[in-house]
């Protein structure tokens, strides 16, 4: 297949830099889309990161109304199946329920990816109904880590995470309501960036208020280029229910600086979880290189009431997907779920949770305001709050305790085994604060660990900047400047 570049050239421009060599008139959207296409059919047969290409907007990129004069300039972008719906395109949200689903209209924030000049043309992959932390199911896909395609690639933004690391296309689409964006980004070496409450709009099917603990974004290679996408695809839809908060500067500027000196404190035993020792000096590593930086690095924890936090955690995933899962089968013509159609422990999850009272949410959200409380008055004290992604080693697919084709735990069971595995993912959606992960650090057995900037609520400039110091300080080389054995420069 016939590119416009050389694979390596192609990885060393970020989407910022494509955008720059469209405006320059070196090359079109359409060389980018066809470009990407080469790349998905490079890695797609080793890691199965991609559900569909659309080809007919790689061949016009202008055809679903894509404005090539904004800021990304025609760039492709693929989005996670999960989400936000584009008009007349396939969304079956890794699932068997929902094969053949086909999108009604346009997100609001598809037209502001659109307005943005970020050309999508396909969809990435996701554990069924995005519940679990691997998307692995031998019946719908199996999306393989591009490091070692005997291990996980994390989730639930399973195929974006692939596609970025293995240098298919810059960035892409993701999401998060418990480390989703966090968690395959530290397992495959990206950026990923879960942005505060009030950022990206969920518009028209949902709001905020609605979903609680989830919100979109993004992954990529740069810092750069998340700050970009936060500036240019943020923003609220008429009728939203809780204010779209802004900042004085864009995140673009602010990047461009150092932040001040900031008060960073490293954590990782948290309740009854915690770090494996490898883990642990990894933290202290990345720990070292701030203190390096000019930035005061110490050990504290915030005091919160981490048994009833995750447990609160736990109930609202119960009655959220429960609900969804319920919902989405009406939608399919069925009175109740189809246990031959749904995965055994989401099945678990819907028997749980459709008939909780309101009294369960209600204490629910008791726990939530106290524990948003303890995270936000720690943060008045420290400006970021350090953790790994994950507190042991990432897992090998086919490890039944991550899944929901687990059919032997009780639901209970099973999300404390998650919550042991992610830590120190789930809280930050609780609380609507933002997390960076970083491509900063190595598991034992040599695949990626990312470590977490948490901050304050709106603080998402100030992790960004802190992030493009970092980068800066390592001279652009995530991942110590390696690249995965599956990746567009290698097979």
């Amino acid at each position: 297949m016939t590119t416009v570049m050389g694979w390596d050239e192609w990885i060393s421009h970020d989407a910022v830099g494509l955008a720059g060599l469209v405006r320059a008139g070196q090359v079109s959207p359409a060389e980018l889309a066809a470009q990407a296409v080469a790349g998905i059919a490079k890695i797609n047969p080793l890691s199965t990161a991609v559900v569909e290409v659309f080809d007919d907007v790689v061949a016009d990129p202008l055809k679903d109304g894509m404005d090539p004069t904004g800021p990304f300039a025609g760039v492709p972008y693929l989005m996670k199946d999960l989400g936000p719906t584009l008009k007349g395109r396939g969304q079956e949200l890794g699932a068997r329920l929902m094969r053949g689903n086909v999108a009604t209209a346009d997100s609001f924030l598809v037209e502001k990816l659109r307005a943005a000049g970020l050309n999508i043309m396909g969809r990435t992959t996701t554990p069924e109904f995005g519940v679990c932390g691997s998307t692995e199911n031998p019946e719908v896909y199996t999306t393989r880590n591009p490091w070692d395609p005997a291990y996980t690639s994390g989730g639930s933004s399973s195929g974006t995470a692939v596609c970025v690391a293995s240098g298919v296309l810059p960035l892409s689409h993701a999401s998060d309501g418990g480390g989703s964006i966090r968690i395959p980004a530290g397992i495959c070496g990206n950026v990923g960036l879960k942005p505060s409450r009030g950022v990206f709009s969920a518009a028209p099917d949902g709001s905020d208020l609605m979903a609680v603990v989830s919100v979109r974004g993004c992954h990529s290679r740069t810092v750069r280029d998340t700050a970009a996408f936060l500036d240019a695809c943020r923003g609220a839809a008429p009728g939203e229910f809780m204010p779209f908060w802004t900042q004085p500067e864009t995140c673009s500027a602010m990047i461009a600086r150092d932040p001040k000196p900031l008060r960073i404190a490293l954590s990782h035993d948290w309740g009854d979880y915690r770090s494996t020792p490898h883990i642990v000096a990894e933290l202290e590593k990345a720990g070292k290189l701030l203190a390096s930086l000019g930035h005061h690095v110490d050990w504290a924890t915030p005091a919160v009431d981490f048994r009833a936090a995750y447990a609160a955690q736990t109930e609202s995933y119960i009655t959220n997907i429960a609900t969804n899962i319920d919902r989405l089968s009406r939608l399919r013509g069925h009175n109740r779920p189809d246990a031959s159609l749904i995965e055994p422990m989401n099945m678990k999850i819907w028997e749980e949770g459709i008939n909780k009272p309101y009294s369960a949410r209600e204490q629910m959200q008791r726990v939530f305001n106290s524990t948003t409380r303890t995270f936000a008055n720690f943060l008045e004290q420290w400006d970021i709050l350090l953790t790994p992604i994950s507190t042991q080693t990432t897992h090998r697919l086919g490890t039944l305790d991550f899944i929901t084709m687990n059919a032997t735990d009780d639901v209970y069971t099973w999300f404390g085994k998650l919550w042991g595995m992610y830590a120190y993912t789930p809280l930050g959606n609780l609380c609507g604060i933002p997390g960076l992960s970083m491509p900063l650090a190595q598991h034992d057995n040599g695949l990626p660990l990312g470590i977490q900037a948490i901050g304050k609520q709106a603080s998402d400039g100030l992790l960004l900047q802190l992030g493009a110091q970092v980068e800066r300080a390592i001279g652009g080389k995530w991942n110590n400047g390696r690249l995965p054995g599956i990746h567009v420069t290698k097979v």
